[in-house]
């Protein structure tokens, strides 16, 4: 595993087509931060590839960032780790700005759970 730090938080290299996504807490990811992440991700990552979304912070989007995060081709998978309802909320009115995606999104509680989800989530 080896971890990145970026502008707007971290990224841990799991596997070659896995990764752990923090935001750090307080950010306002914009479009600038998306086109880092999304370069970063395809620069790191062999595609197609699984997230794992920690939502351990508190962190908003811009509006046109909140369009273009997950409009994003090459992801297989994201299992986002949500310790409230809020997070699991967010995540949804995040999703649902771009519905016409057919994502493969699931919620877990606890970290290992979404690990062993996505590890499956590869080989399907």
């Amino acid at each position: 595993m080896k971890s990145y730090k970026l502008s707007f938080g971290t990224i841990t290299i799991l596997k070659n087509d896995l990764a752990e996504v923090i935001v750090d807490d307080g950010v306002v990811m914009d479009e600038v931060m998306v086109d880092e992440y999304h370069d970063f991700l395809l620069t790191n990552l062999d595609a197609p590839f699984s997230l794992l979304i920690n939502k351990t912070n508190s962190y908003s989007y811009t509006y046109e960032a909140q369009k273009s995060i997950v409009n994003f081709k090459k992801i297989n998978a994201m299992g986002v780790l949500v310790e409230s309802n809020a997070g699991i909320m967010s995540t949804e009115t995040l999703l649902s700005l771009n519905k016409d995606n057919n994502w493969n999104v699931r919620f877990f509680r606890a970290r290992e759970d979404a690990l062993v989800w996505l590890n499956k989530m590869v080989n399907v």
